[in-house]
């Protein structure tokens, strides 16, 4: 389940897209917030996977909430809702952590198709915001985390969960989260295509 914020200070903007949502069964849209320091305060009370944020915001803006969010908890996927004339501040939010862009003006079909798009650990660029700097950021940008790269690795020598989780000194159960999530961002199809993917990628992580 999509489990969606989003901090936008227009509510009609807002209510459109709630309306929108209400028929989508995978969606479920958790509440809005009108600047970044009450999304942030969303965020830790409702704890969502997808937040779609404004880059101008009054009291905290985009850039600093996404910065923030991503130190929360890294698996937040975040998408910077921008205008035509925002490339500079776009590049700002790839480089705070954000995970893709759409424009305002987008249509709500092509949004729902950005948000199931980074639920699934893939990274979505609006095709109408083409500039060089941003495109380099997005390529840059690595689909797993460090720690979750330390696990990959981990499982490409066939540790146990148990046996990585005492490696790294964290719990069975985080890593049994991680390897769900990897699952999910690399469109796998289970434990067995995991170790697959970790086996003959196992040169990669030097």
């Amino acid at each position: 389940m999509i489990k969606l914020a989003i901090a936008e200070d227009h509510t009609a903007l807002i209510d459109g897209i709630r309306v929108f949502l209400e028929y989508e069964e995978d969606v479920k849209f958790l509440g809005s917030a009108g600047n970044g320091k009450e999304l942030l305060e969303l965020v830790e009370n409702t704890r969502p996977n997808v937040v779609i944020t404004d880059i101008r915001m009054p009291v905290m803006d985009g850039i600093q909430a996404t910065e923030q969010i991503k130190r929360l908890d890294p698996e937040i996927r975040v998408i910077a809702f921008t205008m035509f004339d925002q490339d500079n501040a776009v590049e700002q939010m790839l480089k705070a952590g954000a995970d893709g862009y759409i424009l305002k003006n987008a249509s709500l079909k092509e949004l729902l198709f950005a948000i199931r798009k980074v639920y699934k650990g893939e990274a979505y660029y609006d095709p109408n915001i083409n500039t060089d700097s941003t495109k380099n950021a997005a390529e840059k940008k690595p689909i797993l985390t460090n720690r979750q790269r330390e696990i990959l690795k981990l499982v490409g020598e066939g540790k146990t969960n148990q046996e990585i989780a005492d490696a790294l000194f964290i719990g069975k159960m985080t890593v049994a989260t991680h390897r769900k999530n990897m699952i999910r961002k690399l469109n796998l199809q289970g434990a067995g295509e995991l170790l697959r993917y970790a086996v003959e990628r196992k040169y990669d992580f030097d």
